[in-house]
Formats: C-alpha cells, sequence, structure tokens
C-alpha cells in the first residue's frame, strides 16, 4: 500500500533484526522501500539488499557527509557502476547525492564538485536523483538548473515556500517524513497541507528522523529512537489528516508520484508484493 521513498536499511542499526525490520514494514503495509547509498563501499550492500527483500529498490551515489573521502577515484567507480547496473529493474537513480552546511567542517566546494561531476551521470543516463539538501537548498537547486537535471526528489525537505516552488519547478518532488509528525513543525506541515498532493512523497529515512510517536520530545529527543520503514504508514496517517485524504486515495497518489519522481519504479511496482526475504 505505501512506499518508503528513502530509507537506510544497510546502517549498522539494523545489523541485529534487519530482516524482522523488513517483515515489519512488510506487516504495515509498506511494499515498497528505496535504499539510496551513501559512498562506493555500500554499493553492493544496498544493491544485494534489494534482491533479498522483494519490495525494495536500490540508487547509487555519494552521500556530501562522505564527500571528505571521495574523489575522482569514486566517481569514475559511481559511473562504472552506473553503467553496469541500467539493466537491473530494482536500480532506479543516483543517490544520495547534495549538499550539506549544517554539519561543520565539511569542506563547500569540494562537495559543490562531487555533487555536480554525479549530476552529470545522472543527466549521461538520464537518470532521477536522490538529494540531501540540509540547510543548502537553494545552492542544490541552482546546480539542477545549471547541469539540466530535471527530474527526483528532494530529501527530507525543511525550505520555505518559495524554495518548495523552486524544486518543484524543476520538475522535482518534495519528500516528508517523521519531521511532519511534530506538532510543532508549523513550517513543514503547512507545506504538506498546502502543497499540491502531486508535490509530496513519502520517506522515512530510518534509522533516522524518527517520528513523535517514538521520540521522547518533540524535537530534542528526536534522532535517539531509531526509525524504521514501517514508520512510513504513521507519516501516511499525519499526512492523510492534515489534507484530510482517505488511505486508499492516498496511498495511490504517493505511489504515482513515486514513479513519477523515479520512472524505473514503474515496470517494479507492478510486480510488488507484501514483501518477502528471498532466498538464494
Amino acid at each position: 500500500m505505501w512506499i518508503d521513498t528513502h530509507c537506510h536499511l544497510d546502517a549498522a542499526e539494523f545489523d541485529a533484526d534487519r530482516d524482522a525490520v523488513a517483515a515489519a514494514a512488510d506487516a504495515a503495509g509498506v511494499n515498497g522501500i528505496v535504499l539510496p547509498a551513501v559512498a562506493t563501499w555500500n554499493f553492493e550492500a544496498v544493491r544485494a539488499l534489494s534482491r533479498r527483500h522483494a519490495g525494495c529498490v536500490y540508487a547509487l551515489g555519494i552521500h556530501p557527509l562522505c564527500s571528505a573521502e571521495a574523489g575522482q577515484a569514486d566517481v569514475e567507480r559511481l559511473r562504472a557502476e552506473v553503467a553496469a547496473s541500467i539493466g537491473d529493474p530494482r536500480f532506479v537513480g543516483i543517490g544520495e547525492i547534495g549538499l550539506d552546511f549544517f554539519v561543520p567542517g565539511l569542506d563547500a566546494a569540494h562537495q559543490t564538485w562531487l555533487y555536480a561531476e554525479q549530476l552529470k551521470i545522472a543527466r549521461e543516463f538520464e537518470l532521477p536523483v536522490l538529494l540531501h539538501v540540509r540547510r543548502s537548498q537553494d545552492q542544490v537547486g541552482a546546480q539542477l538548473r545549471r547541469l539540466g537535471v530535471r527530474q527526483g526528489i528532494a530529501h527530507a525537505f525543511n525550505g520555505s515556500i518559495d524554495q518548495a516552488k523552486r524544486f518543484l519547478d524543476l520538475g522535482l518532488k518534495l519528500g516528508f517524513g517523521g519531521n511532519l509528525t511534530f506538532s510543532r513543525a508549523r513550517q513543514i506541515r503547512r507545506l504538506a497541507a498546502e502543497l499540491p498532493l502531486e508535490a509530496i512523497v513519502l520517506e522515512t529515512d530510518a534509522p533516522d528522523i524518527a517520528p513523535a510517536w517514538l521520540s521522547d520530545d518533540q524535537f530534542g529527543e528526536q534522532h535517539k529512537a531509531r526509525n524504521t520503514p514501517a514508520e512510513v504508514a504513521g507519516v501516511a496517517r499525519v499526512l492523510g489528516e492534515l489534507r484530510g485524504i482517505a488511505p486508499q486515495p492516498l496511498a495511490a497518489a504517493m505511489w504515482r508520484n513515486s514513479i513519477e519522481a523515479l520512472p524505473r519504479l514503474a515496470a517494479f511496482a507492478g510486480i510488488m508484493a507484501p514483501r518477502h526475504t528471498v532466498t538464494d
């Protein structure tokens, strides 16, 4: 019924119970999970998980928080891996890529170079992008315009209405997750309620950005709880309440929007069924 368009199921937080987490998501009606890579060292991990769990697909990219260790060889490795993955129906795009101007100590110029190089790969292979936009919405959008990439998702969107409209004008969708569930998150909730429904996709960013019901405090303790892909069903419930939409039409809209953002999902979505572990 639901799709989580951004989940790091390969993260160490799931090492003890990864299969159980995937099964719980299936039980909650989450039939699709997009697994973005963060660096060349986890390319095979997300690919392998997509093969192990029938509801999972994957993207390949280098996260801005991993940018310090990434150079030209990593860009070349990414391009080679993308070329080799084009025939894989579970491969859906380039990500997680972007810019992060929140974490101190990251080289902005190097981040921007790495981001631009990955956008060039997305453009070359005509693939959508999964974008990290933390305190960098304008700069991320500027590179999209410059390099002509026009499809994908601005993940964990937390910008202004004007910034939202600029991403939409570029053909992207906006990802909403756990932050949406906090009553104090007035700006995010206003955007989710007032933007065109076709602008929105759902996500968890698990194991991060846990929703309100898993947190000790509305914001301060938010990230201490482990988030899981099953929680996208709760995020959907909150979105439905904000917009006055029943679950079934909302689920249909979220799948439609997700496929518009990540077109390679279209071929795969037709065979998505309640997820189970695939034996080798």
